[in-house]
């Protein structure tokens, strides 16, 4: 009998030669296409039905998954999740910008939508595995393990860093061995009219829209000054929650000099602290403390150890000491720059990754910075 695999089927060329991949192997494969944000519902939630927060391109993706499951014959269905969504996710996502830093959505939305209700959701329908269309690897032999994706470029195994040995033993990941342009081709060869289709970029609840916007509806912007670390007023912002650490663009301060960057937040006095430059001292540090870290090896396995506190940052030498069961202090003597509280530090052994969690407070020496 056939093994069953239930695909998400996003509307885009990969989960769609995620599909293709499953069928010349030989699988039983179910398409589902996942909604995961209900804007009137989630307006209606906050007491507010007239936020304009309707232009979402999810309805689109919809129909291009429906036309690729017709076009390879398989099964299609669309499951709401917009209330686990709401609760799991966004919640965690507003409150990390009440505390001014700076969430990672997917990551959040990876462990408890994709890999968790839409995981129990399959089993219930009968499925052996679950497969994305995530470039990433997993092995199974002699244990689970979780591999970059071949293409470097598009490797999106940092954000599956919070993915448990339990959900990674029932997903696949059909297009982890491909490149981009190999993908592209596939769903070419199938006819398939997303094959030249934008990659999407935008939040994955949000789409591609004015983001900072966007966040106004649900957090009031609170203005406050733009300073120098002299004290010097330089401009003014819309809310220190809205900038990231080593931010260039958006500030929107000028005159001759070298570009101003985001240099750190005082929360306090509602300051965004700013410099010219992106040497910036205050821009590197060398320690970090990572919350709630997932690890998949045994703790003693970290000889090789990289870390990426972002997802396209490169990866750093780390040296690792366990604070409690979920706490790393995170050592990086060569440095690196905007490292910042709320982003996922994740780290790798060669091509696995072995774990992840969340930056919570970052140092120069032993002197904290101010993110």
């Amino acid at each position: 009998m056939k093994k069953k695999v239930i695909v998400g089927l996003s509307g885009g060329v990969d989960s769609a030669v995620a599909c293709i991949n499953l069928l010349e192997q030989g699988y039983d494969v179910t398409g589902i296409f996942m909604r995961n944000w209900d804007s009137s519902l989630n307006n209606d939630i906050l007491g507010n039905p007239h936020l304009l927060d309707d232009v979402c391109p999810q309805e689109k993706d919809y129909l291009d998954a429906m036309e690729v499951a017709n076009k390879l014959g398989i099964p299609f269905l669309r499951i709401d999740f917009v209330q686990e969504y709401w609760e799991s996710v966004f919640q965690h996502f507003l409150n990390e910008y009440r505390l001014n830093r700076t969430p990672n959505p997917d990551i959040i939305c990876n462990k408890e939508i994709k890999f968790k209700a839409f995981l129990n959701k399959a089993v219930l329908l009968g499925a052996d595995y679950i497969a994305m269309g995530h470039y990433a690897r997993t092995v199974f032999e002699p244990e689970v393990k979780l591999l970059r994706g071949l293409d470097a470029m598009k490797d999106q195994s940092y954000f599956l860093c919070q993915l448990s040995k339990e959900q990674l033993k029932k997903t696949l990941f059909p297009i982890g061995h491909m490149y981009k342009k190999e993908v592209r081709e596939k769903a070419q060869k199938y006819g398939l009219k997303i094959a030249t289709k934008k990659d999407s970029t935008g939040v994955c609840f949000i789409g591609e829209r004015n983001f900072r916007e966007f966040l106004k509806n649900y957090l009031p912007s609170q203005p406050g000054n733009i300073e120098t670390m002299a004290g010097e007023v330089v401009g003014t912002h819309e809310g220190i929650m809205y900038y990231t650490i080593g931010q260039r663009k958006g500030l929107h301060i000028g005159g001759e000099g070298e570009p101003w960057f985001v240099l750190g937040k005082d929360a306090k006095r509602n300051v965004l602290l700013v410099g010219r430059g992106d040497h910036q001292d205050l821009l590197y540090s060398d320690y970090a403390l990572v919350e709630g870290v997932n690890w998949l090896v045994a703790k003693e396995e970290t000889k090789n150890c990289t870390a990426k506190f972002r997802y396209r940052g490169i990866d750093h030498p780390v040296n690792l000491t366990w604070l409690d069961e979920k706490t790393l202090g995170v050592s990086y003597p060569k440095r690196a720059k905007a490292v910042t509280p709320g982003q996922a530090a994740v780290f790798y052994d060669g091509e696995q990754l072995i774990g992840g969690g969340t930056i919570a407070s970052v140092y120069m020496g032993k002197e904290l910075r101010p993110y």
